[in-house]
């Protein structure tokens, strides 16, 4: 039997799937969890597309959501702006 390994960005294909899962890995509280998530997102919504929009260029990009990545702040919220998300707080 032949196993592929999952690929959410296959599955994030309207902005109301994207703003699901986001939502979904932020309950988690886990920061190498969201930048996973982040990095699944601009893969579906194209990295050269995502990272021109965000100001970074592509190897840059994929460095700040890579694994053990520890990007700033102001880098993840461009990367998020993007991609036509933002962060909502509400009560805990």
């Amino acid at each position: 039997m032949k196993v592929t390994e999952f690929d959410a960005s296959r599955y994030l294909d309207s902005d109301e799937m994207i703003a699901e899962y986001l939502t979904a890995v932020l309950e988690q509280e886990d920061t190498d969890l969201l930048l996973a998530a982040l990095d699944d997102i601009a893969r579906a919504r194209g990295m050269g597309r995502v990272a021109e929009s965000s100001g970074l260029n592509r190897e840059s990009l994929y460095k700040a959501l890579g694994a053990g990545a520890n990007p700033r702040v102001d880098t993840v919220l461009r990367v998020m702006r993007s991609l036509g998300v933002k962060l909502e707080a509400k009560v805990a």
